[in-house]
């Protein structure tokens, strides 16, 4: 492609509201255009990459055997009420009414869509198993779209699923996408981990995440010093957290606390260490026809994590809770406690079972309990709900744990019979009984991965593209297009290379030559090949554009070296 044709306005100003390197340099060098808040159209070198990346998810699900399929954007709202998911996705379902007054929503997933494919079509075991993918359209009425791909309405997913006889079926399909991610992340030339997850709105259990590193990334990872454990932070577990730290003993017994409210205030008057106290976290929790405030308990010196607390509720969100909600359902800021707590529902991080001489507030205005012992408490009190903490041990060898930042690019998810059994999907087993499928899901976010690619590889200049991704590997630019022999030269290289199917853009403006380096600079392409004033001595500067580094070599060499370098 010659510059001179290509459509990409580049500029030098980002977008008000773009605080990421991704959002900033892909508008700027004219790789996607904004059509409205958080919506993004691909301009032609944006097309490329994405179609760079769709083509490696493609060419490596159907080395599965997984089947490509089509799904309809728009869904009738019946099949998302038949799971039951019309009411408790929220508010980034969107949901709208025809002329005829029949309810539609805009499909974020497919779970239930693909359901109906399947049901009344497959009904044997001999039948199974089958996977079938689409790469489509998506959109969420996201709140806050921001971040630019990262965070936007409309995107592009490969989301597959696959159905199964059997739990054993299902888990090993389970580990063939996990492979499979593996392989489409590692071409793209990724640092990635794939790490357990929380299975959110999509439910099931067995989830995974594949996360890239990157400094900006919107997920903290909780990842093992020394073995291969890693997880998102909404589900990160540890080795029980200990202390070396003497417990303060004491029997049972209700102290006076004036105006101690805090863990802090509390440890310092007993004398005690922070481990060895209950911190209540109230919340206002969030249902379809209702909402409640509840109590989490935790130890004194551990945070509430709160997608661990939305799960050990069932509710749809947890917003924080008023003192007024506080004070009309009976609770007494600062001083609550689980011993005898009974006006609330309330929950216990597992870690704090059997627990023995802690200290917790006393349901009672300046008092606290010494010497609590969590022997008497019902099983179903008990819920993972800490939040991992950077230096908490492994629960898998016992290391020490960091936590990092990473960009969610694919999830993949162990579905059970959830969505089968919900809407009446069965086939007939091995001794002629109707049972529900057994399903997988698997996503990856491809037109976010065109974002992560720039996340992952950038400077303060702009985009540093990697070969497998770039628009064109190479930029010839001409220094002075006036100057004849500069321009044939150039022409002559573009066209050997395109002989070699090699994709170079062929910088041929009538613009200055810092300009034109700026632009190169901006867009990020792996190689940039400058023809100037040295080919009059016979030379001509190849730049990697990853370091900047500039190399000369004879005019008469240049072919070959890169054919080496791009090939």
């Amino acid at each position: 492609m010659k510059f001179s044709k290509l459509y990409a306005p580049t500029t030098k100003d980002a977008p008000k509201d773009a605080t990421l390197p991704s959002h900033q340099f892909l508008v700027r060098g004219g790789f996607i255009s904004q059509v409205g808040s958080g919506l993004y159209n691909f301009l032609p070198m944006g097309k490329i990459v994405f179609d760079k990346i769709k083509d490696v998810v493609k060419q490596e699900m159907d080395e599965t055997g997984a089947q490509e399929i089509q799904m309809d954007v728009v869904t009738p709202a019946d099949l998302w009420k038949e799971s039951g998911r019309y009411d408790v996705f929220g508010k980034e379902l969107c949901r709208f009414k025809d002329r005829k007054e029949n309810e539609f929503v805009l499909g974020p997933t497919h779970e239930e869509v693909v359901v109906d494919i399947v049901r009344n079509r497959i009904n044997s075991y001999k039948q199974l198993p089958l996977h079938l993918y689409q790469i489509t359209t998506k959109f969420r009425d996201e709140a806050r779209p921001r971040f630019g791909l990262l965070r936007c309405r409309e995107f592009t997913m490969k989301d597959g699923y696959s159905f199964h006889e059997d739990e054993v079926c299902m888990k090993k399909e389970f580990d063939v996408m996990e492979k499979t991610y593996t392989k489409i992340f590692t071409k793209l030339g990724l640092d990635f981990r794939a790490v357990d997850a929380d299975s959110g709105a999509i439910g099931g259990s067995g989830s995974k995440e594949f996360m890239v590193l990157a400094q900006n990334g919107e997920d903290d990872i909780v990842v093992c010093q020394s073995c291969s454990y890693a997880a998102n932070v909404e589900a990160a577990k540890r080795a029980p957290k200990t202390t070396s730290v003497e417990a303060p003993v004491a029997s049972f017994s209700k102290f006076k606390t004036p105006d101690m409210k805090t863990i802090a205030d509390v440890c310092h008057f007993f004398k005690a260490d922070a481990f060895y106290s209950i911190k209540a976290v109230v919340k206002k929790a969030i249902y379809v026809d209702k909402e409640e405030v509840i109590v989490f308990f935790v130890r004194g010196n551990d945070e509430l994590q709160e997608v661990k607390a939305l799960n050990a509720c069932g509710a749809l969100d947890l917003a924080d809770a008023s003192a007024e909600e506080l004070e009309k359902v009976g609770l007494k800021a600062g001083f609550i406690g689980p011993v005898g707590l009974e006006c609330v529902k309330f929950y216990i991080d597992l870690e704090l079972k059997e627990a023995k001489n802690l200290i917790c507030g006393a349901n009672e205005v300046d008092y606290h309990y010494v010497g609590v012992e969590m022997f008497n408490f019902k099983e179903e009190r008990y819920a993972d709900l800490a939040s991992v903490q950077a230096g908490d041990c492994c629960g898998c060898c016992g290391a020490s744990m960091y936590v990092t930042k990473g960009i969610e690019v694919g999830h993949i998810f162990q579905l059970g019979q959830k969505y089968a059994k919900a809407m009446g999907a069965t086939f007939l087993d091995k001794n002629g009984k109707a049972q529900p499928f057994y399903m997988g899901c698997y996503g990856i976010g491809v037109s976010r991965l065109v974002a992560v690619m720039i996340e992952a590889s950038h400077d303060e200049k702009g985009c540093v593209w990697n070969k497998q991704t770039a628009p064109y590997l190479l930029d010839i630019i001409v220094s002075n297009v006036k100057d004849e022999a500069q321009s044939a030269y150039a022409e002559e290289i573009y066209t050997a290379l395109k002989k070699e199917r090699l994709s170079v853009l062929l910088d041929d403006r009538n613009e200055r030559f810092g300009f034109k380096m700026k632009d190169y600079e901006l867009i990020g392409l792996p190689y940039a090949l400058i023809v100037g004033k040295e080919l009059e001595e016979g030379f001509v500067e190849i730049v990697e554009r990853k370091t900047l580094e500039k190399s000369i070599v004879k005019k008469e060499d240049a072919f070959s070296k890169l054919k080496e370098l791009l090939s």
